[in-house]
């Protein structure tokens, strides 16, 4: 929990204020998950703070949503040419991603 909010305090990510008048704050809630490796002792647990969008209107509280995944083919054809040429891959996981996006809508949620 502290490395998440730490995360999200250095992108600042959101700042305190009064809500003003008019507007509805969304809840959040805390999701937790263990991460095990492939022998099934525990990696690591992680825990994110998620705001319930689902008591969002559209058009209202936001405009889109948007996801960026990557498809199995893309993934696919990425070892396909590594194996091909004998490139060494690395996997990575990235922290906070969601955080690198750009919200034009103003958005109020309660604190955890």
């Amino acid at each position: 929990m502290t490395q998440e909010l730490n995360a999200l305090k250095e992108n600042e990510t959101w700042s305190l204020v009064d809500l003003p008048i008019g507007k509805v704050p969304i809840g959040c809630k805390w999701v937790f998950k263990i991460k095990y490796r492939a022998d099934g002792e525990v990696e690591r647990y992680k825990a994110r703070l998620v705001a319930k969008r689902y008591n969002q209107m559209k058009g209202l509280d936001y405009q889109e949503t948007f996801s960026p995944v990557v498809k199995m083919v893309t993934v696919r054809v990425v070892l396909a040419l590594a194996a091909a040429h004998n490139w060494n891959l690395h996997q990575m996981d990235v922290y906070n991603a969601f955080l690198q996006g750009n919200l034009t809508e103003e958005v109020y949620i309660c604190l955890p």
